[in-house]
């Protein structure tokens, strides 16, 4: 591209200041304008970014000709039409997640931007961390033999989500499988492949008609291996908390964190796998329990192996979760830009992982009992 890559705002909430400011210390890039009806955020982005134009209304935004690409950073029910509207107008579209409340309009968008040759991509940002890529190769070089289960527990803060809030309005946010689970479908889905809701649930809040505060359900992947997602909305902002573990053959891991920033392994191994783990894992702290003049052999899950050490690794990403999180958004828009520039290139996430992250969400919402 020989001129700055113009783009332009949509919804200028907390959230969409925090990426935004990611997005303009990519070189190539230009922020042109900001539309939002709040005044009050709009002011904030303003304030932020002296010197970018406050559009009246999102049509006056999309024809503006210096806007090449479009940032969508308002509440879910809003991102169908204004991608579609970007998109009809010509314009690449990054969009918050979900992609849509629902799998026809979020595979609409994805067939309309291959249609007319323009990117859009949802800020599923997960894939961008460097434990994202550590458990891949674990999973792909079986070192710990085959995955067998798996959960994520999200006991996530609702000290700022007052009872009028649009988030508790399946209407207006999807509810909590399409809002939010969309994050940790993809996650799993990119370590995994694709898995198929079997059941779900959904917890109502006590003493209150309209708020759903917890969901839960079970994905199958590769046909056998279960993995239970947990989400609640429903703590003190002090004891917000999230984990996820992979539990193998012979060993199991843990992350922290809704993005990961630590992650510690216990396992057992011969020589030969202990070097491997090594390899996915440069720098992280080992330790080795126990080990075996020669090899052991043990049997599980019906097969029969050797081992000679036990292991506790621990690693982690060196930053804080808000670094961390801000150099994932960084990376995310690099990668879609780089692909707008290149077209031949691979990128990490996109369209499809907006439009299957959205799938299985609604598998479980649909599937889902209410209790």
């Amino acid at each position: 591209m020989t001129q700055p890559l113009g783009f332009a705002v949509v919804g200028a909430g907390g959230f969409a200041r925090f990426a935004v400011a990611q997005f303009v210390q990519r070189a190539g890039t230009r922020l042109i304008g900001v539309h939002d009806p709040d005044a009050s955020a709009m002011a904030q982005m303003l304030q932020a970014h002296p010197g970018v134009l406050a559009f009246d209304s999102q049509s006056a935004l999309l024809c503006d000709p210096a806007v090449d690409l479009v940032y969508i950073g308002s509440p879910p029910f809003l991102h169908y039409p204004q991608s579609l509207s970007a998109l009809q107008a010509g314009k690449h579209v990054i969009c918050e997640k979900p992609a849509a409340l629902n799998r026809a309009e979020a595979q609409a968008l994805s067939a309309l931007a291959a249609e007319r040759g323009l990117l859009f991509v949802v800020n599923l940002m997960q894939r961008y961390n460097p434990l994202f890529d550590a458990v891949k190769r674990l999973v792909e070089t079986a070192v710990l033999g085959e995955f067998i289960h798996g959960y994520f527990e999200n006991y996530a803060s609702d000290e700022f989500l007052p009872a009028d809030h649009w988030f508790w309005d399946e209407t207006r946010s999807g509810g909590i499988f399409i809002e939010h689970g969309v994050h940790f479908f993809d996650l799993f889905e990119g370590w995994l492949g694709p898995g198929r809701v079997v059941a779900a649930q959904k917890i109502g809040r006590p003493g209150t008609a309209q708020i759903i505060d917890t969901v839960q359900c079970d994905v199958l992947y590769g046909g056998q291996a279960p993995v239970r997602f947990h989400h609640a909305f429903n703590q003190p902002k002090a004891l917000d908390r999230q984990e996820m573990r992979l539990q193998f053959e012979r060993g199991e891991i843990t992350l922290f964190e809704w993005v990961p920033t630590r992650l510690v392994l216990n396992c057992i191994c011969t020589d030969d796998e202990l070097a491997r783990l090594q390899a996915i894992f440069p720098g992280a702290a080992i330790s080795l329990t126990s080990q075996a003049d020669g090899p052991c052999e043990v049997r599980g899950r019906g097969k029969a192996f050797s081992y000679r050490h036990r292991v506790h690794l621990e690693t982690d990403v060196l930053q804080s979760k808000t670094e961390l999180y801000e150099g994932l958004v960084r990376r995310m828009f690099d990668d879609q830009l780089s692909w707008i520039e290149h077209r031949s290139r691979l990128r990490r996430i996109d369209a499809g992982n907006a439009v299957r992250s959205v799938v299985v969400a609604e598998q479980a919402d649909t599937m889902a009992v209410r209790f």
